[in-house]
C-alpha cells in the first residue's frame, strides 16, 4: 500500500503551462502518474502533449475526475490556487511554490480547516509512492518499493536518504516531503499517523531541522501513538543561534529549537537519532534486519 498518493491518483497541475510546470508535470506522467489535467486562467482549451488544459480547477474535476492537485503557480498566486482547489473538492493538494507570504498560507491553514482536503507544502519537493505515483520534483530514479515510510521537512535530504536507503536494498512505502516553511500544511504528526495506519509500512523515518517545535511535538505523539519503529534525523547540530539556515522555519532563538535539543526530546521516547544523514540508512537496516 501506499499513503496520500498511489495507483488511483488522478492527477491535475496548476501552473501547468509553465517552464517548471510543464516541465515536472511530464517527469511526473513519464514516471507513470495518471495525469489527466492542467489549469491556467485564459488557456483552456489547449493540450501540453496530449494533456487538456482547463481555465479552472471546478472545470477540470467535472471534465476529468482529477483528485489531486500540484501547484507550480507563482507565490503571489498560489495562495489563491490552494483556496480553488480546496473549494473544488480536490483531496490533496501538493504545492511545490516557495516563497509564499506566511499571512497568507495562515490564512490558508485556517480555510482548509473546514475542508476535506489535505495540503502538502508549500516550498516542498511533493510526495512520491515509489512504482505507484511521483506528485512533486522527487526524482522517482533514487526511489525504489518497500516498507518504510519517509517524511522530511528538507527536500534535499530526501533526495539523498532515499538514494541511501535504495542503494542497500531498503525501498519506501511513501516519501513526504512536508517543507520547510513556519506555516505549513501536513507535517510530522499526521504523517507519522498515517504511516502508522498503513499495514505495509514496517518502519519510519523522518528528518527535521532546527527552528520550530514540530519535532518536540512528533516526539510526544510517538510516546502516545505510534508502536512502530522510528528513525530521524536532525540537521543543524553547528548552526549558530539566531541566523536562518536555509528554510525560513530554520531558526533558533534562545535555547528552543536546536538539534540537539530536539534529538534528546525524540531519543527520551525511544527514536534513534542519527547524527549525519548516512547514518541514517544503516540504523535503518540494523533495526530491519534486527
Amino acid at each position: 500500500m501506499s499513503v496520500l498518493v498511489g495507483a488511483d491518483t488522478k492527477l491535475l497541475v496548476q501552473g501547468m503551462t509553465g517552464k517548471e510546470g510543464t516541465f515536472h508535470t511530464l517527469r511526473n506522467r513519464a514516471y507513470g502518474t495518471d495525469v489527466v489535467a492542467g489549469v491556467t486562467p485564459g488557456k483552456g482549451g489547449q493540450d501540453v502533449e496530449g494533456i487538456p488544459v482547463f481555465d479552472t480547477v471546478a472545470e477540470a474535476v467535472d471534465a476529468t475526475g482529477a483528485n489531486t492537485s500540484m501547484i507550480f503557480v507563482g507565490p503571489r498566486f498560489a495562495a489563491e490556487a490552494i483556496l480553488e482547489a480546496a473549494d473544488a473538492r480536490i483531496g490533496l493538494v501538493v504545492c511545490i511554490t516557495e516563497g509564499i507570504a506566511a499571512r497568507d498560507m495562515a490564512e490558508v491553514h485556517a480555510y482548509l480547516e473546514g475542508t476535506a482536503t489535505t495540503l502538502v507544502g508549500p516550498n516542498c519537493p511533493g510526495v512520491i509512492s515509489p512504482g505507484l505515483a511521483n506528485v512533486g520534483i522527487i526524482p522517482g530514479e533514487v526511489c525504489a518499493p518497500g516498507r518504510v515510510g519517509f517524511v522530511s521537512r528538507s527536500g534535499t535530504l530526501v533526495y539523498q536518504i532515499v538514494y541511501e536507503l535504495t542503494s542497500r536494498g531498503i525501498g519506501q512505502s511513501t516519501c513526504i516531503g512536508m517543507g520547510g516553511d513556519p506555516v505549513h500544511g501536513i507535517g510530522f504528526i499526521e504523517s507519522l499517523a498515517l504511516f502508522e495506519g498503513d499495514p505495509d509500512t514496517e518502519l519510519m523515518i523522518m528528518t527535521g531541522e532546527i527552528g520550530g517545535d514540530d519535532e518536540e511535538r512528533a516526539a510526544s505523539y510517538i510516546a502516545e501513538r505510534v508502536a512502530k519503529p522510528v528513525v530521524a534525523y536532525i540537521a543543524g547540530f553547528e548552526a549558530p543561534v539566531g541566523k536562518r539556515m536555509g528554510h525560513a522555519g530554520a531558526i533558533v532563538t534562545g535555547s528552543t529549537g536546536t538539534a540537539a535539543a530536539k534529538a534528546e526530546a525524540l531519543e527520551s521516547v525511544g527514536v534513534q537519532v542519527a547524527r549525519t544523514p548516512s547514518q541514517v540508512a544503516r540504523l535503518v537496516a540494523d533495526r530491519l534486519t534486527g
